[in-house]
């Protein structure tokens, strides 16, 4: 268990790497940014990366925030965070992917979707054009229905059914993501306007809804396999996904 007062050493190395972000219900805890040296494809890339805990509860004092998540099992509860690359906050153009959580192709390679291509790809193009963020959003496990409830919907596709359909015959609704913590979040990193590397309008109708300056939207499309054309072609012609 951690005591209850904290070394004068820890406090120091933590005074200035957290910040409190207030929301309507309590406030979100930022974290970082942490020195990421990251491979992409043999090349060691140097990101800094932040986490962010939407906790429910504020307080003003860090040191306290700290006592209190000791107490809490945090390994139950959802935790998002975001890879920054360059000067993030000053550059003129910044990339940045609003990324969703992809448990079978982030981390097995599953080839249903595209969604590890898509992560991978995104961060070497935020690295390409020298600034930009990937925001690794935790909750957003198949389009909002967790992990165990999209198991169930890979086998309704297996018996015939798309993707849309699946997610609504379990009794969810297509897509129940929300962005608003990543919003504030993104907000409080940079102020100028950014790209954003997206298909889905409901990700542009998100940043633009919440009064984000946009300077444009970059497709980010690939990895396109007989595993997975009818997931693509879905989110096309069902999900309202924009093609080019």
């Amino acid at each position: 268990m951690m005591k209850t007062a904290l070394h004068s050493d820890v406090l120091a190395a933590l005074e200035d790497k957290i910040r409190l972000i207030d929301t309507e219900n309590g406030a979100i805890y930022l974290v970082g940014p942490v020195r990421l040296p990251v491979d992409l494809d043999g090349e060691t890339v140097v990101f800094e990366w932040y986490c962010w805990l939407n906790y429910g509860e504020g307080t003003a004092g860090y040191e306290e925030m700290i006592g209190k998540l000791s107490k809490v099992n945090l390994a139950e509860l959802q935790q998002s965070s975001v890879l920054v690359y360059g000067n993030f906050t000053e550059a003129d153009d910044a990339l940045i992917r609003m990324h969703s959580i992809c448990h079978t192709g982030d981390i097995f390679g599953s080839k249903r979707c595209d969604c590890g291509f898509q992560l991978k790809h995104s961060m070497k193009m935020i690295a390409e054009h020298g600034a930009g963020a990937l925001f690794y959003l935790a909750n957003h496990e198949g389009r909002g229905i967790g992990l165990f409830s999209k198991a169930l919907a890979y086998l309704l596709q297996e018996n015939g059914q798309d993707t849309v359909e699946a997610n609504e015959s379990l009794g969810f609704v297509d897509d129940s993501r929300n962005y608003d913590d990543a919003v504030r979040v993104l907000k409080t990193l940079r102020s100028k306007p950014v790209t954003l590397m997206t298909n889905n309008p409901k990700k542009l109708e998100a940043l633009e809804n919440a009064g984000l300056k946009l300077s444009s939207r970059q497709s980010l499309w690939g990895d396109i396999s007989e595993f997975n054309v009818n997931y693509l072609q879905t989110k096309i012609k069902r999900s309202g996904h924009l093609g080019q």
